[in-house]
């Protein structure tokens, strides 16, 4: 058997936001419309809420890649109906997958968790467009340290649904024990680990901390990448 650590990708191993900025700046210039710091925080806050709403199960994936871009247009003066808004999204998409960025400590982490845990086996689990993730990881080295990909475009289902980790449990081919979910999200990444009956460490966590751990069966909390080794090392040893 081995020690099986299932890592988010955004927000926890890769600066999401950082990539998204730039992806978002070089596709709407390349479109003709205008960028700013103003657009990017509304195309910000309006993405995360229709995440959450595919995370629900509300809407589609081509739903939310599709109304994404139509509100920014409105926001930036264009019509929404003179512009293919999936194109604009593929462009961005493409953009986002050229620049990736690193958490700054988070390749150490994978690097020594390799080293120094006995059979350690790293993934990645992501609700990411899978040419975004893809490019992200490969473009950072990381790809160097990982034993595989559980993209949700891929599979097919996303997180937190109790498919999309049964899924990754049947390709890993080990049981539960093995497994321990890593990741920023609560309502993706804890309330998945809770949903598939996973241990799970809260990464960075904020707000009422307590509440969360409770409402979510969290097992611990990690806020930096030192504390989040400490507590992955004494899991995989059984301290």
């Amino acid at each position: 058997m081995h020690h099986n650590f299932l890592f988010d990708l955004d927000q926890t191993l890769l600066d999401f936001h950082a990539s998204e900025y730039k992806g978002l700046e070089i596709a709407l210039r390349a479109n003709g419309l205008p960028f700013s710091d103003a657009l990017y925080r509304a195309f910000k806050d309006c993405n995360k809420a229709l995440w959450l709403e595919l995370e629900k199960g509300n809407i589609t994936r081509t739903e939310l890649f599709t109304r994404r871009f139509r509100d920014l247009f409105r926001r930036c003066g264009a019509d929404p109906d003179a512009l293919d808004a999936m194109a604009v999204n593929d462009a961005f998409i493409k953009a986002m997958s050229e620049n990736g960025v690193l958490m700054d400590g988070a390749l150490t982490l994978v690097k020594r968790l390799r080293e120094t845990v006995p059979d350690a086996r790293v993934y990645i689990i992501t609700n990411g467009a899978t040419i975004n993730a893809r490019g992200r990881i490969a473009s950072t080295g990381l790809d160097r340290y990982l034993d595989g990909l559980f993209i949700s475009e891929d599979l097919g289902v996303v997180k937190p649904s109790k498919a999309y980790f049964d899924s990754c449990l049947r390709c890993i081919g080990e049981p539960k024990e093995t497994c321990i979910v890593v990741g920023d999200s609560l309502t993706s990444d804890m309330l998945g680990a809770k949903n598939a009956g996973l241990r799970s460490v809260w990464f960075m966590p904020s707000g009422d901390v307590e509440q969360a751990v409770r409402e979510y069966g969290i097992w611990r909390t990690a806020s930096s990448f030192d504390e989040l080794y400490g507590v992955l090392t004494s899991w995989a040893t059984n301290e």
